[in-house]
């Protein structure tokens, strides 16, 4: 039961991130890193701090 419980978790974690990822302009795909330990500690500060496509679109649109 644990088992599948921590299955599901972990899925929606995933689709979280996909979302979240996917808002801010990058591929979805970039979500699977997480799963690579200190990489994954890494990429949050890189994506934290890198100029999101989707922000640049709205910036130039106004």
């Amino acid at each position: 039961m644990e088992i599948v419980l921590g299955f599901l978790f972990a899925a929606f974690v995933f689709w979280l991130l996909a979302r979240i990822l996917q808002k801010a302009g990058f591929d979805p795909l970039w979500m699977l890193v997480m799963v690579i330990p200190v990489v994954n500690v890494i990429m949050v500060w890189v994506f934290a701090f890198a100029d999101w496509p989707n922000l640049q679109k709205s910036k130039r649109e106004i």
